[in-house]
């Protein structure tokens, strides 16, 4: 029995992080983020937060560091989808709900959106380690802001017995 539980909680927080990312990651939002959102107000923040797994389906111009930004990008959200699965399969096993779970699926973003960036910045055109550490550190802001909604889909998914 925990282990259907275990899966219920991470089938959550996999389809709350699917779902953030497919919502406010695809290219019509995040553009519309760019040219709506002012970054110095809380909201614009927020917005801006949301929309940082971008994924796109053609790249902005036809330049080759278009090609590779698109792909890195692509990569990265794939890879938070990804790495979100594996921390919540290994570690929701270990919590057996309540404010437990939350902190583990919120952890889980976190440390996804950290490793994800980490891993895709060597895609890009001149890459270096200190990029791919401001990159990752950056990301992980995106998994402290928004990580308590897939907590709380994780929390759901241990009641959902």
């Amino acid at each position: 029995m925990a282990l259907f539980r275990s899966r219920t909680a991470t089938g959550a927080g996999v389809l709350a992080t699917l779902l953030l990312v497919l919502i406010f990651g695809n290219q019509i939002f995040t553009e519309w983020v760019d040219r709506h959102s002012d970054g110095s107000t809380v909201w614009g923040f927020f917005l801006r937060m949301l929309a940082w797994p971008r994924w796109w389906i053609s790249p902005r111009d036809d330049s080759g560091a278009a090609a590779r930004e698109l792909l890195a990008n692509d990569l990265r959200a794939l890879l938070l989808i990804l790495f979100v699965a594996l921390v919540l399969a290994i570690a929701a096993k270990t919590v057996a709900g309540g404010a437990g779970a939350v902190i583990i699926g919120w952890g889980a973003l976190i440390f996804a959106a950290a490793l994800a960036a980490f891993t895709t910045t060597f895609i890009l055109a001149n890459p270096t380690m200190l990029s791919a550490l401001q990159g990752a550190t950056g990301a992980s802001g995106y998994g402290l802001w928004v990580g308590w909604i897939v907590g709380i889909a994780v929390a759901a998914g241990k009641k959902a017995d």
